[in-house]
């Protein structure tokens, strides 16, 4: 039992819940840097200066995603009260690998295609070193590849945030209160 009186285990860490966060306010970031610089004419410092931090929030992400995966191997996931359905069990392990294998493949994607374009890869005042020899074609198939799964990624994420508030207001389960930060309850209201 915690000091709360609820048994032990029915939140995640401070540790994951405070990675888990941060994942998302990058993911922001990247997403926000993306969209922002269409606004500014091609070739112009803004419009450079918004690709670097996507490109740097993206790869910061990487590094985050081996953390959370790490965390999901020797941490207990906290159980969910009342136990959702098989289906419901299955359809959300089913989208955490889709979110995992994003979080892994678009940064990936995305040093790849610096790579075969031939660009600096910069990382927070360092330049990575090129994944892959330079190949305009390969790059330009790549960026292609990497802006329909960033698409997808809208969804994926809006899915994620859906079924955490669709389990919270409809199902009145301890989902999502299982990964609020400073949140005691250990169930929903």
């Amino acid at each position: 039992m915690n000091k709360q009186g609820k048994p032990a285990g029915e939140r995640y860490t401070g540790l994951s819940i405070g990675v888990h966060w941060l994942t998302l306010a990058l993911l922001v970031g990247v997403y926000a840097c993306i969209e922002l610089r269409e606004f500014f004419p091609r070739g112009s410092d803004a419009r450079q200066a918004l690709a670097s931090w996507h490109f740097m929030l993206g790869l910061a992400t990487f590094a985050l995603v081996f953390l959370r995966l790490a965390f999901r191997i020797v941490a207990r996931t906290p159980p969910i009260h009342p136990v959702p359905p098989l289906w419901q069990q299955r359809l959300a392990a089913l989208v955490h690998l889709a979110l995992y294998a994003f979080l892994v493949a678009m940064p990936l994607l995305g040093w790849f295609i610096l790579s075969t374009a031939n660009e600096p890869v910069p990382f927070f005042g360092l330049q990575l070193p090129p994944l892959a020899a330079p190949d305009r074609a390969l790059s330009h198939n790549l960026e292609e590849i990497h802006e329909t799964i960033g698409t997808a990624g809208y969804y994926l994420i809006g899915l994620h945030a859906a079924a955490a508030l669709f389990h919270h207001y409809f199902m009145r389960d301890n989902t999502l209160l299982r990964m609020l930060p400073g949140h005691r309850r250990g169930r929903a209201a």
